[in-house]
């Protein structure tokens, strides 16, 4: 067993640095996954970007790499297919040398009623949220364990791992709800391996992301009046990116090195 190193003699500098280290993030162009990139940008991880849209994951690349101390690199990633996956893994050890940290962000969230929802969109939703984030665990494990440095993975779950939600969200309940458990128990098999397996459950969240889907979708059937956090929250205003982000830089560095297994609420209290 690869034991975890004892940092109580480390500086707070030093637990929260990333120097050194390798991340990828998925679903990095924007919103949520661009936060985190930057954080963990920021604190000196070196960065591979995902995403669907490899022009979005180039862009949100340079803006960061001109912006952080950590070198940050874009690329073209489709988590609904392991080939994708493996052929990030592979760039980003070609190009860092390893991979230690690896969040799994990239998902969907289509609101449909459950009469109405198709055997093809639920697949999609499993597909990219559930299987996606599995595939990507395993490709980080299989490089983590392969380096014999161990290394981190965090899963972006959401409040939707905890309890039902709104309508229409059948498929993406179910598939955060997979999620969670699946950090549970990756978290015991990777740990003799010296890897921790987290997970973080935002709550609604103002992104670009919804924001389109909100305008592309005038008719969804999940709303405000639907998920008050959308309005507001017990802190007085709906989260942005950057909160998930600073607690996903917690999880990642040596601040949480005691830490496995665990999903963490960043939701300004709404299941208190």
């Amino acid at each position: 067993m690869k034991a975890i190193t004892d940092v109580s003699d480390r500086s707070i500098a030093q637990l929260v640095s990333l120097a050194g280290r390798s991340a990828v993030v998925t679903g990095g162009g924007r919103g949520l996954g661009k936060a985190i990139a930057r954080r963990l940008a920021e604190a000196g991880a070196n960065v591979l970007i995902g995403d669907i849209d490899a022009d979005l994951a180039r862009e949100a690349a340079a803006d960061l790499d001109a912006s952080t101390p950590g070198r940050v690199i874009g690329t073209a990633m489709d988590v609904s297919r392991t080939p994708s996956i493996e052929a990030a893994g592979a760039l980003a050890v070609e190009t860092f040398g390893a991979v230690d940290i690896w969040v799994n962000n990239a998902g969907i969230f289509p609101a449909v009623p459950v009469a109405q929802m198709t055997d093809e969109l639920w697949d999609q939703v499993l597909s990219v949220n559930a299987r996606g984030a599995f595939a990507g665990s395993r490709e980080a494990a299989r490089r983590m364990i392969a380096s014999e440095r161990g290394g981190v993975i965090i899963n972006i779950v959401s409040t939707a791992g905890f309890k039902g939600v709104a309508p229409g969200l059948t498929a993406y309940v179910s598939s955060k709800h997979a999620v969670r458990g699946m950090t549970k128990q990756m978290a015991i098999e990777l740990a003799p391996h010296g890897i921790r397996v987290l997970g973080v459950a935002p709550t609604y969240c103002v992104t670009e992301g919804n924001q389109l889907a909100a305008a592309q979708n005038p008719d969804r059937t999940s709303t405000a009046e639907d998920i008050p956090a959308m309005l507001t929250s017990r802190l007085g205003r709906v989260g942005v990116p950057d909160d998930i982000a600073r607690v996903v830089l917690f999880c990642a560095s040596d601040m949480a090195v005691f830490m496995t297994g665990s999903t963490l609420l960043v939701d300004a209290g709404e299941a208190a």
